[in-house]
C-alpha cells in the first residue's frame, strides 16, 4: 500500500519553479532558460505519474522508475533551495550596516563561483530528468489527473462534532453499573472492555468518564493513554499529570512513587487505562501495586484489543464491545454525511450510502471516516466512487478496516496526502500541537496555496481543519491558546503504510532513503541509527534519560545529513551544540527546548538564513541570546528562555519576518527591547512567567498586525501608562487578549487595545487581585464574542453599556463573589446588562 509521493513532490517543485519569487531569482542569476527546461520536463513526467503509481504494484521496474523520478525531484528542490539561500545572504549583505564585518560573516560566498557551480548542477539535473522522461515510453503510460478528490469548503468550522454516541446505551449502562455497584474485597475492581480496533472502545470510555454522575461519585478521575511498551515510570508520570496537572518528568521512580501515593491516598478514584497491549503479568502486577492506596469504591476500566490482556488485567469477566448494528451504523453515517434532515432531499445518495455502510461491517471508525469524507459533496458520482472502489476487494484480515481508511485517504487532495503521511514520524498516541505541526510542515515545504499572499501559518491551520474534518486527526485539547491533536492507532497504521520507505519512527524501520527520522535514545541504541542519512530532512532525537553522548552523536549525524530542514533536539540534556551546525544551510526548524544546561549557543547558528523557527523555551541556563541574531532574517517564530536582565538593541527588533514571539520563564528579564514597532508582521506576542519584568515597550500599540497578546504571571509588571494623550490608532487587528497574574494591574489598559476596539473577539482576564472596575470604554468592543473573568475578587460591577455588545456570545465569571452576586439571573443588579448573552455562567452564590 506504500505510496511513491512522486506526484505530490513534483507538484511542490513545479509550484516553486512557477512562483514570482523564483522567476526573479532565475532572472537575477541568468538561469531562466535552464529553469524553464526543468519545468517542462518535470511537468511532462508528472502528467503520467498517477498512472504509474496505480500500476507500480505489478512491475518492479516501474516502481524503481518512480523512485528515480522522486529522488530527482528532491534533488531539484535542493537546487532551488541553494538559490533561495544565496538570495537571503545577498539580502543580509544589502541590509548590513557593518560593512566588512557582515561580508566576513558570509565569507566564501563568491557570486561568480556560485553561478558556475549552479549552472553545472542544473545541467546535470536536466540530463537526469531527460533520461527518466525517455524511459517512460517503454511503460506505455497515459496522462491522468486527480479525479477522485473530494474538496472541502474553506470554512474552518467544517468538522462535524457528534452530539451523542449512537447505539451504545446498553454498553454505557453496563460500565456505569460497574462503577457504582458495591463490591466485596480490598482489591481494586478492574473491568476490561474488549473489541477490535476502531469499534468505539475509547469513545465509550470517554462517554462514561465525562458522565455527570461519575464526576460527582469519584474524588479523582484519571485518564491514561497507555503506550505499547507499558513503561511503568512513564505510566506514573501520566497518572500524576492527569490527576494533578503536575509535570514530573525529571523525577526518579522512588520520587514518583511517593508523589503517586500522596495523590491517591484515601481517595476514591476512577481510572481509565486506554489501549493496553501489555501481556506481561509482572508489569501489570507492578502497576496494580502502585495503585493500592485509593479508597474503597475505586475502579479501573481497561480498553484493549487483546483477550489475553483482558484475562491478565480483569478482576471480573471482560465486557465484549460488539459491532454496531447496521441500523445504528446507518444512523451514524447519515448524521455525519448530512445536516439534520437534509438526507430526505437526497434519496439517491442515501441508497448509495446504505451500500457503503454495509461494507463497513459495523466498525464505527470506518463509518465515521467515510461519513465525514462525503459530507462535503452531493455529487452522485463521488458517492459511487467510494461504494464501488476496488479497495473493498483487497484481500484483508478479518475486521481489517484499512480499506475504508485508505479510501478516505485516496480522496485527499495531493497537497494534504504528504502532510498526513508525514505525521507517521510521530510515535503512536503522540499528542502534537497545531503550532508544532504547522512549523514542521512549513519547514518541509508542504504548505501550498493558490493565493500568493496567504500566510503559511493560515494555510497550515486550514490543512489541520481539513484533516480534522475527515477524521484523520482527533482533537484532544482545545483551551484558550492551545490546540492538541493525535491520530487513532489505525489511522497511524495507515500513515505508516503509505510512507513506509521514507520514515523511520519508533518500532518502524525503513530500508529506503530515510527522509524523516524519530530516534529515542532511551529506547534505541545509537548503533541502530540508519546508515543512509544523506537524504534526511527531519530528525527528532530524544535522550531524556541522558543515556548517550548526545553531543558527539549529533555532530556525527549532522556531518552525514547536509539536507536537514528539521532538527529537534529538545530534552536532550545537552550542554553545548556542535559547531558544524553551521553547515545545515537548508535548516528551517531548530528546537532546543528544555536543554537547561546550555549556557551559550554557537553564533554560527546566525549563518542559517533559511531558519524559520527557533525554540529555546526552558533553556534556563542560557546566559544570552545569539549575538548576531539579527541576521536570521527568515525567522517567523522565536521562543525564548534566557537569564539576561536586558535584551540587546538591534537584535530581535531587526527580525522583521517574525510572526510569533514568546518569552517564557525569563526570571531576570526587566525590560524587552526598544524599537518593537519594527516587527510589523508580528501576529502573536506571548509573555509568561517573567517575574522581574517591570514594563512593556510603549510602542507595542504600533504593532498593527498583532492578533494575539498574552501576558501571564508577571508579578512586577506595571502596564499602566499615563493615558492623557492617547493617539487614535484605527488600524489595529488584535483579536485575542489574555491577561492574568499581574497584581499591579488595577484596570484593563486602554493603550493596548486602543486601535483594536472593532477587532477584539476574545478577552480573558484572570488572577487580577487588585482590579476594581472594568473601564467604560468596554461598550466600544463591538466585535467581542467571548469574555471570561476569573479570580478577580475585588471586581464589583460590570461597566455601563454592556447591552451594546451584541456580538457577545459567551460570558463566564468565576472567583469574583461580589460580581457574581450582581449577575444572578433575573434578580441581580447587573443582569439587565448581560441578559442578551446566550451562553452565560457564573459561580453559584451561597445565600447568607
Amino acid at each position: 500500500m506504500a505510496e511513491s509521493f512522486a506526484f505530490e513532490i513534483a507538484g511542490k517543485v513545479l509550484e516553486k519553479l512557477g512562483s514570482a519569487a523564483y522567476e526573479r531569482i532565475s532572472l537575477a542569476w541568468g538561469v531562466r532558460e535552464e529553469f524553464e527546461k526543468l519545468k517542462q520536463t518535470l511537468a511532462a513526467i508528472r502528467a503520467v505519474v498517477l498512472d504509474a503509481e496505480q500500476q507500480q504494484a505489478r512491475s518492479l521496474e516501474l516502481s524503481l522508475w518512480l523512485q528515480r523520478f522522486k529522488d530527482a525531484c528532491y534533488h531539484v528542490e535542493d537546487l532551488i533551495d541553494e538559490f533561495e539561500i544565496q538570495a537571503l545572504r545577498r539580502l543580509v549583505l544589502k541590509r548590513g550596516s557593518t560593512g566588512r564585518k557582515v561580508r566576513h560573516f558570509f565569507s566564501g560566498s563568491n557570486p561568480l563561483a556560485f553561478r558556475f557551480r549552479m549552472g553545472y548542477k542544473i545541467k546535470k539535473a536536466n540530463e537526469t530528468l531527460n533520461e527518466i522522461s525517455a524511459e517512460k515510453a517503454k511503460f506505455h503510460l497515459t496522462e491522468k489527473h486527480e479525479t477522485n478528490v473530494i474538496h472541502r469548503e474553506r470554512e474552518t468550522y467544517s468538522f462535524v462534532k457528534t452530539s451523542s454516541v449512537i447505539g451504545r446505551d446498553e454498553a454505557k449502562q453496563h460500565l456505569l453499573n460497574f462503577l457504582k455497584n458495591p463490591t466485596d474485597g480490598e482489591d481494586i475492581p478492574v473491568l476490561p472492555t474488549v473489541g477490535i480496533g476502531g469499534i468505539g472502545k475509547t469513545t465509550l470510555a470517554q462517554l462514561v468518564f465525562n458522565e455527570e454522575s461519575v464526576k460527582s461519585h469519584f474524588e479523582l478521575r484519571i485518564w491514561v493513554c497507555v503506550t505499547e511498551d507499558f513503561d511503568i515510570k512513564q505510566l506514573m508520570i501520566k497518572i500524576i499529570k492527569s490527576a494533578t496537572g503536575m509535570n514530573c518528568k525529571d523525577m526518579n521512580k522512588e520520587e514518583l512513587h511517593k508523589v503517586l501515593q500522596d495523590c491517591l491516598n484515601g481517595k476514591r478514584f476512577f481510572m481509565v487505562l486506554d489501549d493496553v497491549w501489555n501481556e506481561d503479568k509482572k508489569k501489570w502486577s507492578e502497576l496494580k501495586d502502585l495503585l493500592c492506596g485509593g479508597a474503597q469504591g475505586s475502579r479501573i476500566i481497561v480498553t484493549t484489543r487483546s483477550r489475553k490482556v483482558a484475562t491478565i488485567t480483569g478482576t471480573i469477566p471482560p465486557y465484549d464491545l460488539e459491532h454496531l448494528s447496521y441500523e445504528n451504523c446507518l444512523s451514524l453515517f447519515l448524521k455525519l454525511a448530512f445536516k439534520e434532515g437534509e438526507e430526505k432531499q437526497h434519496d439517491n445518495l442515501v441508497r448509495i450510502g446504505e451500500g457503503i455502510v454495509q461494507k463497513c461491517k459495523g466498525v464505527a471508525l470506518a463509518v465515521k471516516t467515510l461519513g465525514s469524507l462525503l459530507c462535503s459533496t452531493r455529487v452522485q458520482h463521488d458517492w459511487e466512487l467510494v461504494r464501488d472502489s476496488q479497495l473493498w476487494k483487497l484481500k484483508q484480515e478479518e475486521n481489517d478496516i484499512l480499506p475504508a481508511l485508505k479510501l478516505s485517504y485516496d480522496h485527499l487532495p495531493w497537497y494534504l496526502k504528504q502532510c498526513f503521511a508525514f505525521c507517521s514520524v510521530f510515535p503512536k498516541d503522540f499528542e502534537f500541537s497545531h503550532l508544532l505541526l504547522i512549523s514542521l510542515w512549513m519547514a518541509n515545504g508542504f504548505l501550498q496555496s493558490p493565493y500568493e499572499n496567504e500566510e503559511p501559518e493560515d494555510i497550515g491551520n486550514r490543512y489541520i481543519q481539513e484533516l480534522l474534518s475527515r477524521s484523520f486527526f482527533q482533537q484532544v485539547e482545545d483551551d484558550i491558546i492551545y490546540s492538541a491533536f493525535k491520530m487513532h492507532d489505525l489511522v497511524h497504521d495507515l500513515a505508516l503504510s503509505v510512507t513506509q520507505n521514507e520514515v523511520n519512527s519508533c518500532n518502524h524501520y525503513s530500508t529506503g532513503n530515510v527522509r524523516h527520522l524519530w530516534f529515542d535514545l532511551s529506547k534505541q541504541d545509537a548503533s541502530q541509527l540508519p546508515n543512509n542519512l544523506g537524504c534526511l530532512q527531519s530528525l527528532f532525537l530524544l535522550d531524556e534519560e541522558d543515556k548517550a553522548d548526545s553531543e558527539s552523536l549529533i555532530a556525527e549525524v549532522i556531518s552525514r545529513s547536509k539536507h536537514l530542514r528539521v532538527l529537534d533536539l529538545s530534552n536532550c540534556s545537552l550542554e553545548q551544540l556542535p559547531n558544524n551546525i553551521r553547515y545545515l544551510k537548508q535548516l528551517r526548524y531548530l528546537n532546543l527546548a528544555y536543554n537547561g544546561n546550555i549556557k551559550r549557543l554557537p553564533n554560527s547558528i546566525c549563518n542559517l538564513q533559511s531558519l524559520r523557527t527557533l525554540n529555546l523555551l526552558g533553556c534556563r541556563g542560557l546566559e544570552e541570546l545569539l549575538k548576531d541574531i539579527r541576521y536570521l532574517i527568515s525567522l517567523r517564530s522565536l521562543m525564548v528562555t534566557t537569564k539576561q536582565t536586558r535584551l540587546q538593541e538591534n537584535g530581535i527588533s531587526c527580525l522583521t519576518s517574525l510572526r510569533m514571539l514568546i518569552f517564557y520563564e525569563c526570571e531576570n528579564l526587566e525590560k524587552l527591547f526598544e524599537d518593537i514597532q519594527n516587527l510589523t508582521a508580528l501576529r502573536e506576542l506571548i509573555i509568561v512567567d517573567c517575574n522581574n519584568l517591570v514594563s512593556l515597550p510603549r510602542d507595542l500599540k504600533y504593532l498593527t498586525a498583532l492578533e494575539i497578546l498574552i501576558i501571564w504571571d508577571c508579578e512586577k509588571l506595571d502596564v499602566t501608562v499615563e493615558e492623557l494623550k492617547l493617539e487614535r490608532i484605527e488600524d489595529g487587528s488584535l483579536r485575542k487578549l489574555f491577561i492574568g497574574g499581574v497584581p499591579k494591574l488595577e484596570s484593563v489598559p486602554q493603550w493596548i487595545i486602543i486601535g483594536s476596539t472593532k477587532t477584539l473577539q476574545q478577552l480573558f482576564i484572570s488572577n487580577l487581585e487588585n482590579v476594581l472596575t472594568l473601564p467604560t470604554w468596554f461598550q466600544h468592543l463591538t466585535s467581542l464574542q467571548s469574555l471570561e473573568i476569573l479570580n478577580c475578587p475585588k471586581l464589583l460591577v460590570l461597566p455601563e453599556g454592556m447591552q451594546q455588545l451584541t456580538a457577545l456570545k459567551r460570558l463566564n465569571i468565576e472567583g469574583c463573589p461580589k460580581l457574581s452576586k450582581r449577575c444572578i439571573e433575573e434578580t441581580g443588579e447587573d443582569w439587565p446588562k448581560i441578559a442578551h448573552v446566550p451562553d452565560f455562567s457564573c459561580d453559584e452564590i451561597d445565600d447568607e
